[in-house]
């Protein structure tokens, strides 16, 4: 058999007492079970254990990652066969669609993508070829035949990952029906649903009546106003609680949090059921809704989450084409202190409540984060998220916060993705890096090694696990 082409000390500092350190922390955490409680995989692939489709259908259709990278190189999204909102024709040649892949996989070289790609060929489909355009077509039929394998069902490779806990993301209109079906199989791994407001709290969208009518309908409760609206959603979050729901998770491009009074509120609730809602109704409704969250969060227990920075479908010409989260999505500058002040002092001293901070701007860690997580109990830093989900992304987050908030004041490595089959990929780069960060400080006798070793093991599984409450 050839060698794999993953080194065993992939990601360490080349120097070599360094290395030896990272790697000695690294085999202290390497097999934790994995936590995952804020997740985009859908419910309907485990309740159903269906075998995967082909490796196109499987890898390239559903991540933006892949196919924004392809695109910004001139390759339109019709001939990767990414589904269009009008449904005019796309390739429909799964096969070729491959191919393309392959010609291009050198794209991703240095990226994320292309590291989580790699873990992904090499430890989960036992490839050890390179993906080019000579091996693409022979990695494709080794895949489709793997596939077919009841060793590749996705029950199975839940429990070959080690996954503890996984987290699903739902609106709050979602009946749950998955779920319910998991439920009712009778397997027993823990997979749970995040309540997702957005859809219910952006006014200004063309689809918010949708999700209201639909919330209405799953609720029992008619919503005609700010009150029942209020009612309506207390009322889900306590149906996503039965289903073993820990969190909520809101997206804001800004984290501006200020309470309207029921009158204001309800003033913008009327116009959005008019569909007269602005741009400027739906900015003062969703600060008064995180306020309303947190205000949930303390009774029900559940813990909120904020990701804030990103300018979504930034791309109009994809978004009007393909729809949503087509990666089109780009970060813009955030700021924290002065937007949270409100949100803070009503409920940052809480003990009974958490709320996970992330966000797409780098430029507030140690500027703004990590002193406000350094003082506000009820306060906790998110990893460092999407396009920062990276090496240098993982390096910059740990030397820009530590040093102010420690590592306990962060909830350690959460994966955030929709990619099934990244998800052990993920968790492992996370875990090399954290070594890798604890192993510098040891080198510089900041901290002994069995402080690196429990705090590696912290920042892993134990502090996801507090902050979550699982």
């Amino acid at each position: 058999m050839k060698k794999s082409i993953l080194d065993e000390y992939r990601f360490f500092d080349p120097q070599p007492a360094l290395r030896k350190t990272a790697y000695e922390l690294y085999l202290n955490v390497r097999d934790l079970p994995i936590l995952s409680p804020h997740g985009h995989v859908e419910a309907k692939m485990l309740a159903d254990n269906q075998p995967f489709p082909d490796p196109t259908e499987l890898l390239i259709i559903p991540d933006h990652y892949i196919y924004r990278m392809l695109y910004s190189q001139g390759i339109s999204l019709e001939s990767l066969g990414i589904p269009t909102t009008d449904g005019t024709p796309v390739e429909k040649d799964h096969r070729k669609i491959w191919q393309t892949f392959g010609d291009n996989f050198y794209l991703f070289a240095g990226t994320p993508t292309g590291v989580w790609l790699a873990h992904e060929f090499v430890e989960v489909f036992g490839i050890r070829q390179k993906l080019n355009s000579k091996t693409a077509m022979k990695i494709y039929d080794r895949m489709v035949e793997k596939l077919k394998t009841k060793e590749f069902l996705p029950r199975t490779l839940f429990e070959k990952f080690n996954i503890e806990v996984l987290n699903t993301t739902d609106s709050p209109s979602d009946p749950l029906q998955y779920h319910k079906k998991m439920r009712e199989s009778g397997w027993k791994k823990r997979v749970i649903p995040c309540f997702r407001p957005d859809a219910a709290v952006n006014v200004a969208s063309k689809k918010w009546m949708d999700e209201i009518a639909g919330i209405s309908k799953v609720s029992g409760i008619d919503i005609r106003d700010y009150r029942s609206y209020i009612k309506a959603l207390e009322n889900r979050r306590e149906y996503f609680k039965s289903f073993g729901a820990v969190s909520t998770d809101q997206g804001v491009e800004s984290p501006y949090s200020h309470r309207l009074s029921e009158g204001e509120a309800d003033a913008i609730f009327q116009r959005a059921l008019k569909g007269q809602a602005t741009d400027k109704d739906a900015a003062a409704f969703t600060a008064n809704m995180l306020m309303e969250m947190a205000r949930m969060s303390i009774e029900d227990g559940l813990v909120m989450q904020i990701h804030a920075g990103a300018f979504r479908n930034h791309n109009r010409n994809v978004f009007e084409r393909f729809g949503p989260d087509k990666g089109g999505d780009i970060p813009v500058r955030t700021e924290f202190t002065r937007n949270l002040h409100e949100f803070l002092n009503e409920f940052g001293n809480n003990l009974k409540f958490t709320v996970v901070l992330f966000t797409l701007d780098e430029t507030p860690y140690s500027r703004e984060l990590a002193p406000i997580a350094g003082h506000y109990p009820a306060v906790k830093l998110g990893a460092s998220w999407w396009f920062h989900d990276s090496i240098q992304g993982m390096i910059r987050y740990r030397q820009n916060i530590t040093e102010t908030a420690g590592i306990y004041n962060t909830v350690g490595f959460t994966d955030d993705t929709r990619a099934f089959l990244s998800i052990p990929a993920r968790h492992d780069l996370a875990r090399r890096m954290d070594s890798n960060f604890l192993a510098g400080l040891v080198a510089r006798h900041i901290i002994g090694i069995d402080e690196a070793k429990s705090m590696g093991r912290a920042l892993a599984y134990d502090l996801v696990k507090k902050a979550y409450r699982l």
